[in-house]
């Protein structure tokens, strides 16, 4: 019995000492990361979640072909939440059962509510989600590492140029939860550096078009311009509606809406609409890694259509790989966080506007927007507001 207990031992050392599967990070193997993803896959925001993990699996798929990670292929386990709080909950209570490395490429303000404490709890990294929302980075949570700008990025610029513009009265149509109100919020900060605030506000029920009411409660106001804030559906309907009763503000929207399915949504009623982005343009084919993200889409998805949503998931994806490069073939959760947090000034060929820059305070590499408008059915940057004031 001694001597089986002694052979055990010295397995167990030798397993040990060689870095064997003994000590293993939960999620990793010799030859395999396992990423784990919650995100809307079904329901009225289901473009947003199928978007965002295809451009992480396209790059990820990449990545594998080009050998992986220090040996190792990246395996992605995407899984759907609905865009609702509580299978949010389900939905990483299932990643942690299934033992995953690491959570990516997450979807929406009310459920990353959820998400956002579990994985500090469990300490659990995030790295990617499709919200701008402030409860990411305040107060700072070492296990969730953001790309994308902020909402109060996005608001801030709307209302800096409306104002510069001459637009001075804004209202605000807003989706009722976590999300609606983090937006509604970064309005009221830029607002109030003029000394100003919403007009008037409207709001409606997350995950249905029941805007009517929320319609009405702005238009009464005569608001020369109104920030709506929602997925692609609702918002759609509010420029629908709004235009077919001959209300004609000028209308803005954030990067969440999904650009191109609030495109196709709204139809005519979309012409002229603002949407403010955070990754370049689809056809900057002059940027390498969109030329990239237009090649592995083409070569993985080549029915996908190019859209904003897949290339930030693209974007996304990029950045988790360079965390677990730096990270060491000897990768752990902790040595990811801090591999991520050593980047500074870290250009991943999206043009000088967006480079990566991290800190073990600051989890949010970006914080530019770009402005586009919905001309002839598609998204267009522009830059002169005034004249966009002027002819709305």
């Amino acid at each position: 019995m001694r001597a089986v207990a002694r052979r055990s031992m010295a397995a167990l050392g030798m397993l040990v000492a060689l870095g064997g599967p003994a000590w293993a990070e939960p999620g990793v193997t010799d030859r395999e990361i396992t990423i784990g993803s919650c995100s809307a896959l079904s329901g009225p925001a289901s473009f947003l979640g199928t978007q965002t993990v295809q451009g992480a699996q396209a790059y990820l798929n990449w990545v594998n072909d080009q050998g992986g990670v220090h040996d190792r292929k990246i395996r992605l386990v995407a899984h759907d939440d609905g865009y609702e709080p509580a299978r949010a909950i389900e939905c990483f209570k299932k990643l942690k059962q299934e033992n995953v490395f690491a959570a990516a490429f997450f979807v929406g303000t009310p459920t990353a509510a959820k998400h956002v404490v579990m994985a500090e709890n469990s300490k659990l990294p995030i790295v990617g989600l499709f919200t701008g929302a402030q409860l990411l980075h305040e107060p700072f949570k070492r296990y969730v590492v953001n790309v994308r700008a902020s909402y109060f990025d996005e608001a801030r610029e709307q209302v800096d140029n409306l104002w510069a513009a001459g637009v001075r009265k804004v209202g605000v149509i807003y989706q009722d939860d976590a999300f609606g109100v983090a937006v509604l919020e970064g309005v009221k900060r830029a607002l109030a550096k003029y000394g100003a605030q919403p007009v008037a506000l409207g709001s409606f029920p997350r995950n249905t078009l029941d805007v009517d009411r929320g319609i009405e409660q702005v238009r009464a106001a005569g608001p020369e311009a109104v920030v709506m804030v929602g997925p692609y559906a609702p918002v759609a309907e509010i420029v629908k509606r709004g235009r077919a009763a001959r209300w004609n503000p000028l209308y803005l929207t954030v990067s969440f809406v999904g650009t191109e399915a609030f495109i196709k949504a709204a139809d005519r009623a979309g012409e002229g609409v603002v949407i403010t982005q955070v990754v370049p343009p689809v056809d900057r084919a002059d940027l390498p890694s969109v030329a990239l993200y237009q090649k592995a889409l083409r070569k993985y998805f080549p029915e996908a259509q190019p859209n904003f949503v897949s290339l930030e998931g693209f974007v996304d994806a990029m950045v988790l790989v360079e965390g677990l490069k730096r990270a060491g073939r000897d990768v752990t959760r902790e040595k990811l966080v801090d591999a991520l947090e050593s980047i500074r000034d870290l250009d991943l060929g999206l043009g000088p506007q967006l480079k990566v820059n991290y800190g073990p305070r600051d989890h949010k590499a970006f914080d530019t927007v770009y402005y586009t408008r919905v001309k002839d059915g598609k998204a267009v940057v522009f830059t002169d507001w005034k004249a966009l004031a002027n002819g709305r």
